[in-house]
């Protein structure tokens, strides 16, 4: 994503903390005081309650007269995304004739910040235990297609200076925790041009991404399937796979 410059005299200060105010809320945050919500953002107590109320007002949020959290509106502003936005409309029908011709539940990603976010998906008629909502956030090292941007990331010293900084959460017993072996992936992927992820967020299941450029050859997205891993190698897998998600992401690069 590129940052847009901005003159200090365009800058609306008051969107900027509105904002901040309901990313805020979170799982380990879900209802919240002004007290709070004051400590999260560095508002003053003041200001964070007249933000609470007012995006309560606007219906954003719910409150008891004391606790806040936020209502379903708020889906309004991130589904507007999906809605609107280029890449997961025209990546729609590639990935249902993908998911129809492997059998398998097919994924495009982004990277938003250092976060991957599920931008579109289709799901194979195989029933499946494991699998991304729209719009998961999900750490990028422990999925194909996260490997895979983080592979194309220009500032490899911000890279390891951002991994060097996480606590790894193991989530399954082979989930990697510490950085070389990631990066070492990570450049392996590189290389290679696709990535191949075995039972690191779930157990038994393997992903495979490759990464989707567009015509000047820049990396906008990585596409992706999941799939159980059952008897089949990871060999027999790409071999099974990887075609089908090479030629898919070769004919989109000519429509984006």
């Amino acid at each position: 994503m590129v940052e847009i410059a901005l003159n200090r005299r365009d800058w609306i200060a008051g969107l900027e903390h509105g904002l901040a105010v309901l990313e805020a809320f979170d799982q380990e945050h879900a209802r919240m005081t002004a007290s709070q919500l004051a400590l999260r953002t560095g508002l003053s107590r003041s200001a964070a309650r007249r933000y609470l109320l007012t995006l309560a007002h606007l219906g954003y949020l719910h409150t008891d007269g004391k606790l806040f959290e936020l209502t379903p509106r708020v889906l309004r502003v991130g589904w507007s995304y999906f809605d609107s936005a280029r890449l997961p409309r025209i990546a729609q029908p590639y990935l249902s004739q993908l998911s129809q011709r492997l059998n398998e539940s097919c994924y495009l990603s982004v990277l938003d910040g250092w976060e991957l976010l599920i931008i579109a998906r289709n799901g194979g008629p195989r029933v499946m235990a494991t699998g991304f909502v729209l719009g998961a956030r999900v750490p990028p090292v422990l999925t194909s297609s996260g490997i895979v941007l983080l592979s194309y990331k220009t500032d490899h010293a911000a890279l390891v200076q951002w991994l060097s900084a996480q606590t790894l959460v193991p989530f399954t017993p082979f989930t990697l925790t510490v950085p070389k072996p990631i990066l070492e992936k990570i450049s392996e992927t590189r290389s290679q041009g696709y990535s191949v992820i075995e039972q690191q967020l779930q157990v038994g299941i393997r992903g495979v991404s490759v990464p989707l450029k567009n015509r000047r050859g820049e990396v906008v997205a990585a596409l992706s399937v999941s799939i159980p891993m059952a008897a089949e190698s990871a060999a027999a897998a790409l071999q099974r796979v990887l075609p089908a998600m090479q030629d898919t992401a070769l004919s989109m690069l000519n429509v984006l």
